[in-house]
């Protein structure tokens, strides 16, 4: 399958309308369309270590999560380091597909698994956010919110994680991976009481007290890296005979 005829087969399982009118994503780098398509890197972001080992690997495609080229470039020099990096995927035949946004709405994407793996059920889109990207669901056993904030660092091993507590017993829960602080309203107004997200912000956090509503930081990468198997399994379904691995791609260092 070439890699035009792959990125045609994933826009059909996550069609372009599902993106929000903002993004930008799709097909982002394609040195040639009619390329064959045997080796996938599955990623969140593609660093500098994501191109050297999609590169010195033999990786025909990396499928990612953030956009490699969301800004607009002034240039195409390797001095800056978003084209650098497009550069040398390009000069090395990489292509890259990026899925952003498409890839947090669409059905069983970030936030339906996110809210899976932290014991949601009766998951439904939060019908106030016009993007769709929002989930919302209950815990079948409601708890504190320290018991709730323990087990979302453990399921998905945060090295810390910020609370904010309105003292509301934790039952109906909104979930928005990666920043969901524009989404405040929309889950409040859906009946939340607790909101986790990657990032929600310092004065969205100090109001949610006074709001009503609890509210967890847990991490914009913590809260979307399951999204590689997500894409692995994509991959798998539509190029069976593939080789297809997921690449980690946090470089940041807790110290």
């Amino acid at each position: 399958m070439t890699v035009k005829q792959f990125y045609e087969r994933i826009c059909m399982k996550l069609p372009t309308d599902l993106s929000a009118p903002w993004d930008h994503d799709g097909l982002m780098v394609c040195p040639d369309e009619a390329a064959p398509v045997s080796r996938v890197l599955c990623t969140l972001d593609i660093t500098e270590e994501a191109v050297d080992y999609a590169i010195a690997n033999g990786f025909d495609l990396i499928i990612s999560h953030h956009p490699l080229l969301f800004h607009p470039l002034a240039a195409l020099t390797p001095s800056d380091h978003v084209a650098r990096k497009a550069l040398r995927l390009y000069e090395a035949g990489v292509s890259v597909i990026c899925l952003h946004t498409r890839a947090d709405a669409v059905r069983d994407g970030v936030n339906d698994r996110l809210a899976e793996l932290l014991g949601l059920t009766d998951v439904t889109a939060v019908a106030e956010d016009e993007e769709g990207i929002a989930r919302i669901g209950v815990l079948d056993t409601p708890m504190t919110l320290s018991d709730f904030a323990v087990q979302v660092k453990e399921v998905l091993g945060v090295p810390f994680l910020l609370t904010a507590d309105a003292e509301r017993t934790v039952s109906c829960v909104a979930v928005c991976g990666g920043d969901g602080k524009d989404l405040v309203d929309a889950v409040i107004a859906a009946g939340a009481d607790t909101y986790v997200s990657g990032r929600i912000g310092y004065h969205q956090m100090v109001d949610a007290p006074e709001r009503g509503i609890n509210m967890i930081e847990a991490g914009h990468y913590y809260t979307e890296t399951h999204i590689t198997a997500f894409f692995a399994e994509l991959t798998e379904a539509l190029l069976p005979h593939a080789v297809c691995e997921e690449f980690a791609s946090d470089m940041i260092l807790f110290l």
